[in-house]
């Protein structure tokens, strides 16, 4: 997988980066949220010695967080290169957990400001992370997408285990307040996400 060249941010607490992934054909797109507990990294692809330098004088890498099953990508890497966990559902690893391994579960916070959100129904291992602080932010795994030729809608059925059931367990996100909204697959929303949110799952009724 090609190393991203350039580190984003995109608010106070938050950054992505992003390459083209020619197995897959698309862009991928990891994040990281600054928290008062450290520096988490989101299904993290490579990235360049500068920009890679660039986040880690933020703070203190403090995890790796993996939202599914199809998004290990270069979390043993990241977690290896930092002395970190790699922060995931069970579902996630199957077979065998790398020792990295923290399991985590739907409702549990990873820090005061990180909540996880289990989503069933999508890819296996789904979350959505939420961070309170800043006017909220979410991050979503596979479940939503926002690029073309879709926008920001619900990942396509072919992908899913359960499409009715994805659909209706991301109605808990409903719950968290949020002005942000960031991908694994996509461009982020950096403004107003709750009423996109609101406008896709109340037409999804």
């Amino acid at each position: 997988m090609t190393a991203a060249t350039d580190l984003d941010k995109v608010a106070a607490d938050l950054f992505i980066w992003q390459a083209y992934d020619p197995a897959v054909k698309a862009d991928l797109f990891s994040s990281a949220i600054v928290t008062a507990d450290g520096i988490f990294v989101v299904d993290p692809i490579p990235l360049r010695k500068a920009p890679l330098a660039q986040l880690h004088d933020q703070g203190v890498i403090a995890g790796v967080i993996v939202t599914n099953a199809n998004h290990l990508r270069a979390s043993s890497q990241f977690a290896e290169r930092f002395s970190v966990p790699i922060l995931a559902r069970r579902a996630v690893f199957p077979d065998r957990t790398p020792p990295q391994f923290s399991e985590l579960a739907d409702g549990e916070k990873i820090c005061d400001e990180l909540n996880v959100i289990g989503i069933e129904g999508a890819v296996a291992g789904e979350i959505v992370l939420h961070c309170a602080s800043g006017g909220g932010t979410l991050i979503a795994g596979d479940a939503l997408i926002n690029f073309q030729p879709y926008g920001f809608t619900f990942l396509p059925g072919k992908y899913c285990s359960d499409e009715k059931e994805m659909r209706r367990s991301l109605r808990k996100l409903l719950s968290y307040k949020t002005d942000r909204m960031l991908f694994a697959h996509g461009l982020p929303i950096l403004s107003k996400a709750s009423d996109r949110l609101h406008q896709l799952l109340d037409g999804d009724l």
